[in-house]
């Protein structure tokens, strides 16, 4: 368990995050995450990265408890710099980098998919950014990507999701499977891009990235100012209390 990564197929690697119960990611797991990805992308040997995850879901975001637990700013801190790198990290792989999405892809899990080049989801899919309900800002820089305008505004406001199959007819998702052939589709996808001249690739990630009509890390950056300026205020914080109170409720489940 944790972050791993291998080369899985001829110059196809995996990273895989599989974090229970809900794959939300602490401080150092999110540069475990950057880690492993750029690492992969410097490969010599890799032509393609395909992330994924084991479990229920993608990825729920930030660990909102270790969060809590910690006391001053150290964690807030640390969680906007983690995701911050692992986002860039994703945007800046040497090679291509598909998303392989099951399940729940909350806040965080945003910013992964945002900036991946390829997204493949199983058809339970869901996306959504609830960051409102938590005191904090952040990611619609990526969620912008998957969405049209509008919709993105109405899911940062309301902190609703949307689906798989929503995503597949904006042309954000590629295929939509069942989630037993989800690394299979992705991995199909992968070995197209890994057939191809690795150099040529490899440039044309590079070019693809400076054409971008967003800078999407000082976008995020910019966001994430909003989020220190609410728990300095004191928002943050109620909302983070909340959100632990609920999960730790008797009877309650994780996730």
């Amino acid at each position: 368990m944790g972050i791993t990564h291998q080369v899985a197929a001829p110059g196809i690697a995996e990273v895989v995050v599989d974090v229970p119960p809900v794959n939300a990611l602490t401080v150092q797991g999110w540069y475990d995450l950057a880690d492993a990805i750029t690492a992969a992308g410097r490969d010599p040997y890799v032509r393609v990265v395909v992330l994924r995850s084991e479990g229920r879901g993608f990825n729920a975001g930030v660990d909102i408890k270790e969060m809590q637990r910690t006391s001053g700013f150290e964690a807030l801190i640390g969680a906007n710099k983690g995701c911050y790198a692992a986002f860039a990290a994703v945007y800046d792989c040497e090679v291509p980098v598909i998303a392989a999405v099951n399940g729940f892809c909350l806040g965080g899990g945003i910013g992964l998919v945002g900036n991946a080049d390829i997204i493949v989801a199983s058809d339970d899919a869901t996306f959504g950014l609830p960051e409102v309900d938590q005191g904090a800002l952040g990611a619609a820089t990526h969620l912008a990507r998957l969405v049209p305008q509008h919709l993105m505004r109405a899911m940062v406001y309301t902190c609703q999701t949307v689906t798989a199959q929503q995503l597949e007819h904006y042309g954000s998702v590629l295929k939509v499977v069942p989630r037993a052939e989800l690394r299979d589709a992705a991995f199909e996808v992968a070995a197209k891009i890994a057939d191809k001249d690795p150099y040529v690739i490899r440039r044309a990630k590079e070019s693809l990235n400076g054409i971008d009509p967003v800078d999407v890390k000082r976008s995020y950056r910019f966001e994430q100012g909003f989020t220190f300026e609410l728990n300095l205020a004191g928002a943050g914080d109620k909302h983070r209390d909340a959100f632990v109170a609920k999960k730790d409720a008797p009877g309650k489940k994780e996730g």
